[in-house]
Parts: C-alpha cells; sequence; structure tokens
C-alpha cells in the first residue's frame, strides 16, 4: 500500500512585489506607467549632474592638460541646452554654476558663466546655425569653454580692479594666465563631450518620443 506524498513543490509562485518587478522588466519603456518613467528620467538626469560635479576634481590618464581638466558641468549644459529652450538653458547654467561655487569660491561666480553658456547654446541650436552630430557638439563646447574662461577672467580683472585697484602689469598676467586655461579646458572638454552627450542625448531622446507618442 502506498503512502500519499506531501512533497511541497520546488518551485513556488514569486510574491506579489517581485511579480510586479518581473512584469515591468519584462514590458517595453513604452508599457511603463508615465509616473515612473518621469521619475526615472529625473533619476538619470540628477545622476549624471552628481556624475560631472564628482568628475570635477578626478584626473586620470589623458584627462589633464597644463594642470586643467575637462569642464564637466560646462559639457553637460551644453549637452541639456541644445534641445531646449533659451530659458532652459540658462537656468541649468545657472542652478549648475551655483553647484560648482559651492564646490569651490562663489567669487567669482561660475553661475554667471555657465548661464551664460546654457544661454548661447540654446540660442545657437535654436536658429540651427550648426547641425547637431558629435563634431558640431564638440565645436560647440570647445566655443563655450573659452567664453566661459574668458567671463570668469572678467569677473576676476573688475574685481581687483574694483577692491585693490590693480595695476595694468597684473591685469596682463591675469589674462596671460586664463589664455592659457581656456585654450587647454577647451581642447580637453571637447575631446571628452561626445562621451557625456551621447548617452544623454539617446536617453533624453526616448524620453521626448514616448511623451510624444
Amino acid at each position: 500500500m502506498k503512502m500519499p506524498s506531501f512533497r511541497i513543490p520546488r518551485h513556488s509562485k514569486p510574491r506579489a512585489p517581485q511579480r510586479k518587478f518581473k512584469m515591468l522588466k519584462n514590458k517595453s519603456l513604452a508599457h511603463w506607467p508615465p509616473a515612473i518613467r518621469q521619475l526615472l528620467n529625473w533619476s538619470i538626469t540628477v545622476g549624471s549632474v552628481l556624475f560631472c560635479v564628482l568628475m570635477l576634481p578626478t584626473r586620470f590618464l589623458g584627462m589633464e592638460l597644463l594642470g586643467i581638466g575637462p569642464n564637466w558641468l560646462l559639457i553637460w549644459v551644453v549637452a541639456w541646452s541644445v534641445k531646449r529652450s533659451v530659458w532652459e538653458g540658462m537656468l541649468a547654467g545657472v542652478v549648475l554654476g551655483l553647484i560648482q561655487d559651492a564646490m569651490t569660491s562663489p567669487d567669482p561666480t561660475h553661475a554667471i558663466t555657465l548661464g551664460f553658456v546654457g544661454f548661447l547654446t540654446a540660442l545657437v541650436q535654436k536658429h540651427r546655425f550648426i547641425q547637431e552630430d558629435f563634431i558640431s557638439i564638440a565645436l560647440i563646447v570647445f566655443v563655450m569653454a573659452i567664453v566661459a574662461e574668458t567671463i570668469f577672467g572678467l569677473q576676476l580683472t573688475l574685481m581687483g580692479n574694483a577692491y585693490s585697484g590693480e595695476s595694468v602689469r597684473k591685469v596682463k598676467y591675469i589674462w596671460a594666465y586664463y589664455q592659457r586655461v581656456a585654450l587647454a579646458s577647451a581642447i580637453l572638454s571637447s575631446l571628452w563631450a561626445p562621451i557625456l552627450y551621447y548617452p544623454l542625448n539617446l536617453w533624453w531622446r526616448k524620453i521626448k518620443l514616448l511623451e510624444q507618442g
């Protein structure tokens, strides 16, 4: 006489949270709820900003020229402003400039330089003066890095004249130094710009298409 078997099945049903996670994982991004999609979009956007903030003081091989590294926050502002309005670009630049001020010094401020970079980038792309590709983005970053360093050097000059009545000789020293800084920053930032621009642009384009569709 056989005894009845009371074996527990090996594969039990997953719990409700696990089932929900697997359903979201198996679905494409288009089928995700809009709120979760928007939350993911903002998480990636803020995460990319934090990545740039952490990369600012970092110096890996090939990321330094004359003691200057790539301006990662400027690259982010350019990537953000390329397909957005002038006010969105300027606002992003001001916010990231204030973050950089908190890391370094608010005198002179980076909010003016990055805010102007965001404004100018959005203005250039709005009128379609430059076609959007990797070479064009590198060129925009190169020009904007020079513009940003020039504005920063101008702030230093005005501050020096206002507070200590600097001589012409010291002003010339400031500009001679910032010419080298501007060139080194522009070269490195333009070379590293596609690495940050490509994934961010791909993600933001996908989210925009999903929102429109």
